[in-house]
């Protein structure tokens, strides 16, 4: 388990620098509630920004974006309502992105920023 937490790790500093180069104020990193962890929360503009950071490496069967599978999409908006809720942010525009990292080709990763993801139902 502490290695997946290191790798977890290493990729979400992989992610928070992409965004920064971007133009995203970061505000939180591993954010833990009752509704469960967020990976990154920023600022993007106007928008609060929830993101969760997915990386798979060569072999897999999947790319990052479609592991999120759909009780982990319910988690992450789950988590947000609670970090909306508790920050008494109930009127912020607000969405959560995933940022997906593959092994690079050209560069070391290949990070593909997905805006508005996952949506609430």
């Amino acid at each position: 388990m502490d290695g997946n937490r290191t790798l977890g790790n290493h990729f979400e500093g992989v992610a928070a620098r992409y965004l920064e180069r971007k133009g995203v104020k970061l505000l939180e990193r591993n954010v833990y509630n009752r509704g469960g962890e967020i990976d990154l929360i920023g600022q993007d503009g106007d928008t609060l920004v929830f993101f969760e950071v997915r990386y798979r490496g060569q072999g897999h069967l999947v790319d990052p974006a479609s592991s999120i599978n759909h009780a982990k999409q319910q988690r992450l908006v789950r988590a947000a309502s609670f970090y909306l809720h508790r920050h008494g942010l109930w009127d912020r525009v607000a969405r959560i992105d995933v940022i997906a990292i593959t092994p690079g080709t050209v560069s070391k990763y290949r990070v593909q920023w997905i805006r508005n993801a996952i949506l609430a139902a």
